[in-house]
């Protein structure tokens, strides 16, 4: 299914090409110029498309829901297209022969910024006319009605609702006054308010569906969703209170065959390799740091649960002081933790600290995206409580994950619930895409400092 952020994404991209050949002109004052950007310019060009929908990336202007803020979107578009900026700067430091001439990156970004914050505003504006509302009939009134109705996004189109339909063998856990209706009459209701969307959120569905008026609904161009996919596709993440055994065995996902490990594994060696020569000149000033704040090591090595379940050592740099769990034993970090040193604080805050693990991901005991490895203590714990936990165990375990993108650091079962709702997803969902934007995202997290801890 095409995403209205898909649109955003090719329309930005669209007005900054045209920005460019605006760019030329005012610049150069004539059509000719124009043959030169677009025969043997092709790369520059590229190149400018890239960094402008990186930058938009980066800062969130492909998020509709942000859109709502007027100061968000001006001061999110200036700060984009300043690293814009800076990326082509850097790049035709590098690669002289990419330049565009004097002015003409000024000129360019001036447009496409001004292009960039008027599209978002007449998106802003248009949204809340009746033919953008979003009308979803959740077909369910308990637990699970109540889990969807949580995640659904807050639309503020006066003409969007989302209402429940009764099954009659529910507790009713929703507000009732949106329940609109029997499951019985679904079909009056389907007339009555031409929902875009029917969520099927029953406990028990045996007997209580009415097929007919669904599949009808669905031929007309209604989209149908049961509870669980319309929560992955909404989240990034599983339910899994409500995932049975079938679901591993019979979709498409769940599947690691040897050609995607093999292709995983360059992608490692490649990326870990790339990752120590770039960071080999910030391990003696890291150290030093390290040494002058609190004795003991700089490496900290730690055995970690990896792959089947199998024991390594995972090496990081030193960020809580000497023997910090002697009295305590086995513990997650929490929030303005004592044990803690100054300089692991920052460490910690901008990920530092993980980069010697880049060696685990070129000696294969790890991957540079996946599940974060556990402690045996901790993963004893929670396979008891958490159903399905042991699945996390079926692929390497990376540096850096979905779940460390999408939820801030978890010090507690809750917590480590919710992570494994994303490593699932993750696992089910595996693409040299997705493993893409997670890094893209790592490198967005990691100048927020989110989640750190």
């Amino acid at each position: 299914m095409i995403r209205p952020k898909f649109f955003i994404v090719i329309a930005d991209l669209l007005l900054a090409y045209i920005c460019l050949v605006l760019a030329f002109l005012l610049r150069f004052e004539s059509f000719e110029s124009l043959v030169g950007l677009n025969s043997g310019g092709l790369v520059r060009i590229i190149c400018y498309l890239l960094a402008v929908a990186f930058s938009a990336y980066f800062f969130e202007l492909f998020e509709i829901i942000r859109f709502k803020r007027l100061d968000y979107v001006v001061r999110r578009t200036i700060f984009a297209a300043m690293s814009t900026f800076f990326l082509l700067s850097a790049l035709f430091y590098l690669l002289p022969q990419l330049q565009f001439g004097r002015g003409l990156l000024f000129i360019s970004l001036s447009l496409t910024l001004v292009c960039q914050i008027i599209l978002r505003l007449l998106i802003r504006k248009f949204s809340r006319a009746s033919r953008f509302a979003n009308r979803i009939l959740i077909v369910g009134v308990g637990e699970l009605a109540r889990k969807i109705d949580e995640i659904l996004p807050h639309d503020e189109n006066p003409h969007s609702y989302t209402g429940f339909v009764s099954s009659g063998k529910e507790k009713v856990l929703v507000p009732e006054g949106r329940i609109v209706g029997d499951i019985k009459e679904f079909g009056d209701l389907i007339h009555d308010y031409r929902p875009h969307k029917i969520i099927v959120a029953l406990t028990e569905r045996r007997g209580a569906l009415p097929l007919k008026e669904i599949m009808h609904s669905k031929l007309r161009g209604v989209e149908v969703f049961d509870a669980p996919s319309f929560y992955e596709q909404q989240t990034g993440r599983l339910l899994i209170e409500n995932v049975q055994p079938s679901a591993f065995i019979y979709t498409h996902g769940f599947r690691m065959t040897p050609f995607m490990r093999s292709y995983k594994r360059v992608f490692d060696i490649f990326f870990s390799g790339i990752g120590l020569i770039l960071a080999a000149p910030l391990f003696p000033l890291v150290a030093l740091a390290i040494k002058l704040d609190s004795p003991g090591p700089v490496i900290f090595k730690q055995l970690r649960v990896g792959e089947r379940e199998v024991e390594y050592f995972v090496y990081k740099f030193r960020t809580m002081r000497q023997d910090a769990e002697k009295e305590t034993g086995a513990v997650w970090a929490q929030k303005e933790d004592p044990r803690i040193t100054r300089i692991g604080q920052f460490m910690r805050k901008t990920r530092l600290d993980e980069i010697p693990q880049l060696y685990n991901v070129l000696k294969g005991d790890m991957s540079f995206v996946g599940p974060r490895p556990e402690r045996l203590a901790f993963i004893e714990r929670l396979k008891k409580t958490i159903p399905y936990y042991s699945t996390r165990h079926f692929v390497k375990p990376g540096v850096t994950g979905w779940a460390q993108v999408r939820y801030p650091y978890g010090a507690s079962e809750e917590d480590a619930l919710e992570k494994l709702r994303y490593d699932l997803f993750y696992i089910k969902n595996y693409s040299v895409l997705l493993d893409f934007k997670i890094i893209l995202d790592t490198v967005r997290v990691v100048t927020s400092g989110f989640g750190g801890r």
